[in-house]
């Protein structure tokens, strides 16, 4: 079969020689969307947990034995720590090198990855993300959802399209690679705003996006907005043709970390095929084929 995106599997396959696989782990963060800093209540969309509802709050380095001594440890030879839920770059240099350095040794970890928000990057912390470079494959996800910043009010983000690219700037100076994350069916969102976010991405010095479809889960004030008919998620097939938009249009370098954002079961309030990854993940791939797309077929078009 064609390779019709740049899959991040084959992308560490190919860098690391072997399959190699995430752990997912929660560092204790909070975030400034929460603490009262920038707001609270984090963004309307996020659950108490944050983005890693499923991970069970314990120590950094038992999280990571408990993993690799369960099946999952024995899928591959080589682990990435990903630092998930919240904010994982908002602490003190010297406890995130704490953090950092605890998930760091392992010898099967081999690349550490953060999530955290773009208001949370600064020179500092940028330094010290390269530290790990020499031993680590170092890499950070920012949070984008949208280039719309009227959305951005709306999801109650508490930054807007300047701070992301002001992190990826600042990011890119200390040679760390930067994944976007972008949401699909946003709330008040049109198709004219995912060509729009398209657009901005494409402008931005990063390596890799990751593409989300909106859900709700319980007790967010996404969950609120749905249930009063303020809020209608996207439907399947409009979900399929954004993404097929999205990877026909981005940059053919970049590397697809995601097509499909993984709702938790127990809290997922709607929309339920949300809970059918194969459809999806074979839905996008079948229109694909159909049309014979090919990532950044129409990047210059942009």
């Amino acid at each position: 079969m064609k390779t019709r995106y740049n899959a991040l599997n084959s992308y560490l396959k190919e860098k690391f020689g072997e399959r190699t696989l995430k752990i997912c782990i929660d560092g204790g963060f909070t975030c400034p969307n929460r603490d009262g800093t920038k707001g609270t209540g984090g963004c309307i969309f996020c659950s108490e947990k944050g983005s890693g509802e499923h991970i069970k709050s314990r120590d950094i380095s038992t999280q990571i034995q408990q993993h690799l001594s369960s099946y999952r440890g024995k899928r591959a030879n080589k682990f990435i720590a990903y630092f998930q839920n919240f904010s994982n770059t908002y602490a003190s240099i010297e406890n995130l090198k704490i953090r950092y350095d605890t998930a760091l040794k392992n010898d099967k970890i081999v690349a550490l990855a953060v999530a955290t928000r773009p208001d949370c990057i600064t020179d500092q912390i940028a330094k010290l993300l390269n530290s790990y470079t020499k031993t680590h494959y170092v890499y950070v996800e920012l949070g984008l959802q949208t280039a719309n910043d009227k959305s951005g009010k709306i999801l109650n983000r508490g930054f807007d399209s300047g701070d992301f690219e002001n992190a990826v700037r600042i990011l890119s100076n200390y040679d760390i690679d930067v994944v976007a994350h972008i949401m699909v069916g946003l709330p008040n969102e049109t198709f004219d705003d995912i060509k729009r976010t398209v657009e901005f991405i494409n402008k931005q010095n990063i390596s890799g996006i990751k593409i989300h479809s909106t859900y709700v889960v319980k007790n967010t004030t996404l969950e609120d907005m749905y249930l009063s008919g303020q809020y209608t998620p996207p439907t399947l097939e409009e979900y399929i043709r954004s993404v097929v938009y999205i990877i026909k249009h981005i940059s053919p370098s970049l590397i697809i970390h995601r097509i499909s954002g993984d709702a938790p079961k127990d809290l997922l309030v709607a929309p339920e095929w949300n809970l059918h990854k194969k459809w999806i993940i074979n839905g996008i791939n079948k229109v694909l084929e159909q049309q014979d797309v090919i990532q950044g077929d129409s990047y210059l078009e942009n």
